[in-house]
């Protein structure tokens, strides 16, 4: 599940540069396709059978010419549907390739390896190429062309992975495999559990902590749709959250008792989403008083006296986070240059750790300084800049939740 989200996360950074990007599940566990559309995750089910079979078939008479490759004698301890053997060492070690295990030596070659290999020869040949003019003109040639593909995977997977990246290699010897990089995830350890958990187990434990949180703070919840809806997504905010905050390399530690989770804490998706929607609520509130009059509308950006604003949080604002949050986009998805290595990193944590001290600085703005002041004239001018500053400042909200594939909330 963190590889997953992982996986989606990058893309959308990615895409958010320009970067055109194709997802494809080369490694499948059935049954968790319903938890991660509960999750938001833009995650492919896989390609169809019938469209793949050609491309099998291509890469078994591949495996006929492959001078790496050998028939495999069926005996009673050979696994069910191996097509052949093909010996992966000599060839990592004919090329001079850097970085893989040093345990790969012999695979056996099986029917869902190759379809595995086929569907990601597909995602390649049909993701549209990056235009360049898209890219932010900061990004050097070198960075913007680091590889072809990247495999996201946990580290139990990894081996796995690396397997089918050389026999992919060999089979198919074209520019594209050449490029290929390999994320790791490590690993998610989970305190006071008895029993190992699945992601379905772990979604719905989270939910039922979330809603059980949301009773404590606001009393009973009404069971209709937009409760629903709203504990829905702060769910989805803890979990992406709790998995994307930490750098991809390092262990996450999961406690999963009740106290773990709450609709305020400060280090939580609930608490980004929590701010979000006060933001949307202050508009709401002062849209509905110019509708009463009690407001002017809201002035164009030039008619605005921004000399107003003097609160330190204000500026705080401007410059810890709007003024800098386009390159924390950038950094946030920016895979470094070619190595001679297979392993590269991302800066994926970066997202979440900036919507988190953002919530927590604006928090403490808006607990502290009254926006929507008295309708007196000559406060007009202090309350409408402050307005057109959180306005800039609820949309820097709205993107950086799209990376992660959250709605913003306009109530909870």
């Amino acid at each position: 599940l963190r590889s997953v989200l992982l996986a989606d996360h990058l893309a959308q950074l990615l895409r958010a540069q320009g970067v055109g990007v194709r997802l494809v599940p080369a490694l499948r566990q059935e049954g968790s396709l319903d938890v991660l559309r509960q999750l938001r995750i833009d995650w492919p089910s896989g390609s169809d059978g019938s469209s793949l079979a050609d491309a099998v078939s291509a890469l078994k008479a591949a495996l006929g010419r492959c001078p790496c490759a050998a028939a495999c004698e069926q005996g009673p301890g050979t696994a069910e549907g191996v097509v052949c053997k093909v010996h992966l060492k000599s060839f990592v070690e004919q090329q001079g390739l850097l970085g893989y295990d040093p345990n790969l030596d012999v695979l056996l070659v099986t029917e869902g390896t190759l379809r595995s290999l086929a569907e990601l020869q597909e995602a390649v040949l049909q993701c549209p190429v990056s235009d360049p003019t898209a890219l932010p003109t900061s990004r050097s040639p070198s960075q913007s062309s680091c590889c072809s593909i990247v495999h996201v995977v946990n580290c139990e997977e990894e081996f796995q992975q690396q397997q089918l990246d050389v026999l992919w290699r060999i089979l198919d010897p074209g520019a594209h495999t050449a490029l290929q990089k390999h994320l790791v995830c490590g690993p998610v350890k989970v305190t006071n559990l008895s029993a190992p958990i699945g992601a379905d187990q772990y979604f719905q434990l989270r939910k039922r902590q979330m809603y059980e949180a949301s009773v404590i703070k606001y009393g009973e919840l009404a069971q209709d749709e937009t409760w629903t809806e709203v504990i829905d997504t702060l769910t989805v905010a803890a979990i992406r959250f709790e998995m994307l905050s930490t750098a991809h390399r390092s262990q996450i530690t999961l406690d999963l008792e009740n106290n773990s989770i709450s609709t305020k804490g400060t280090k939580s998706g609930a608490f980004v989403m929590y701010n979000c929607a006060r933001l949307a609520t202050l508009f709401n509130t002062f849209q509905q008083a110019v509708e009463r009059g009690t407001y002017p509308p809201l002035p164009p950006v030039s008619e605005l006296n921004f000399s107003c604003l003097r609160e330190e949080g204000e500026w705080l604002l401007l410059f810890n986070y709007l003024l800098p949050f386009p390159e924390v986009l950038q950094q946030a998805a920016q895979l470094p240059p070619p190595s001679r290595g297979i392993r590269i990193t991302a800066n994926t944590e970066t997202v979440c750790k900036f919507l988190i001290q953002l919530s927590m600085d604006f928090s403490s703005y808006y607990n502290r300084v009254h926006i929507l002041g008295e309708p007196f004239p000559h406060l007009f001018d202090q309350m409408f800049a402050r307005l057109q500053l959180l306005e800039a400042v609820r949309d820097m909200f709205h993107s950086a939740l799209a990376t992660l594939h959250l709605p913003p909330l306009s109530q909870i």
